[in-house]
């Protein structure tokens, strides 16, 4: 084990020496085998179980086990349920193998928004992936979390009194500056807690001055990343729920929400995604060393927010969606009648998902729309257009 690791023990992925007991208690877990024996009802649990086994043969450490088992699955599910997944990192330095990174994103899938990346990273020379920060409310069963720290996850706790989050931030800051320096490891963690529903992608402050707490912003090597869908798969839920928050403003997801909502953004249609890098903060973070520390961390989370904005891609859809809420065709150069026609088969078939006793067909409509609208609303806004 790395020096100095054990004061992380509560919320740090496995290292090398702990993968193969892990993956044995996985293996007894009796929630797991009933996931497993899903995918293959036919085959007895001591053959599947034997055949993993085998195959984890010469996994020593968590990115082994992300080569062996989560890449073919993250390839599987690019090949399925997108239209293909692209990366840009031009504006990264040319040398892969020196620098660590730790990238600050937009959040648009709870599962796959790092699980992509750890494959882009893969594909394209990096020396490794990205360990993930991934909150403890996602963690609903025993295999999950054991799943999930095999898999290079970090645990970010919720639901904290104001005492206990600023010990567990004190922590977590602490835990990634050494992940970064120590380990050697890359880091991807959001820009926000939870999604931004009505994909309005802003950087909380909260999140930068949590990563300060353990030292040096510099040593993290900052990159904002922008991520792109054509299609979220998870937005007809997205509006379900702000109907719901609407009509009754206690309301609260639950167990079962947060896994529907897992599994709808792995098996649903994305169309084409999008990674794309911004300029790493350690280019321009000194133009804000001067300023007051709470001025200081909001011009910062607004420079991340130019960066993420600027890196969207949009889509055909996105302009549409702008045109329908403004009730013109201004943007119409960047679609086609096909598009528009298409986006409309797929909003009305989206909207025909969701089931509410009292539905609100056109408030729901209106969100699914912004949920499109805003990055081309926050880029064009960059960009210096109207």
């Amino acid at each position: 084990m790395v020096e100095g690791i054990e004061q992380f023990n509560d919320i740090r992925p496995y290292e090398p020496e702990e993968m193969r007991q892990a993956f044995d208690d996985l293996l007894n877990d009796r929630q797991f085998n009933l996931i497993m024996k899903g995918f293959a009802p036919w085959l007895p649990k001591f053959l599947r179980n034997g055949l993993l086994r085998l195959a984890f043969t010469g996994v020593r450490s968590p990115f082994d086990f992300q080569k062996r088992f989560m890449k073919p699955v993250v390839q599987y599910i690019i090949r399925k349920h997108t239209d293909g997944c692209t990366f840009d990192g031009s504006l990264l330095p040319a040398d892969k193998q020196l620098p660590r990174y730790t990238f600050v994103s937009n959040h648009r899938d709870i599962v796959l928004d790092s699980a992509f990346l750890d494959l882009l990273l893969f594909k394209n020379g990096y020396p490794t992936t990205v360990e993930i920060g991934i909150g403890d409310n996602l963690l609903i069963y025993p295999w999950i979390k054991r799943l999930v720290r095999m898999n290079k996850a970090f645990t970010v706790r919720r639901g904290l009194t104001a005492h206990e989050m600023f010990e567990s931030s004190q922590l977590m800051s602490r835990y990634i500056h050494f992940a970064v320096t120590k380990k050697r490891e890359n880091i991807w963690i959001a820009q926000r807690e939870g999604r931004a529903k009505d994909s309005d992608d802003r950087t909380q402050e909260s999140v930068l001055k949590m990563m300060a707490m353990g030292g040096d912003l510099k040593e993290l090597n900052i990159v904002p990343l922008t991520i792109s869908y054509e299609f979220d798969p998870c937005d007809y839920l997205k509006a379900k729920e702000f109907q719901q928050k609407r009509d009754n403003p206690a309301f609260k997801k639950s167990k079962q929400d947060d896994l529907d909502n897992m599994k709808t953004g792995i098996f649903g249609y994305k169309g084409r995604v999008r990674y794309h890098c911004g300029t790493p903060i350690n280019q321009w973070i000194d133009e804000l060393s001067e300023l007051p520390k709470n001025e200081f961390f909001a011009q910062l989370a607004q420079r991340m927010d130019r960066e993420i904005h600027r890196g969207y891609t949009l889509y055909p859809c996105n302009y549409i969606a702008l045109d329908e809420l403004n009730g013109n065709t201004e943007q119409s150069g960047h679609y086609t009648a096909a598009d528009r026609q298409r986006f409309e088969t797929y909003l009305n078939g989206q909207l025909a998902k969701i089931k509410l006793p009292t539905k609100d067909e056109a408030f729901l409509r209106r969100k699914m729309l912004e949920m499109y609208a805003n990055p081309a609303i926050n880029k064009g806004k960059v960009n210096g257009e109207k």
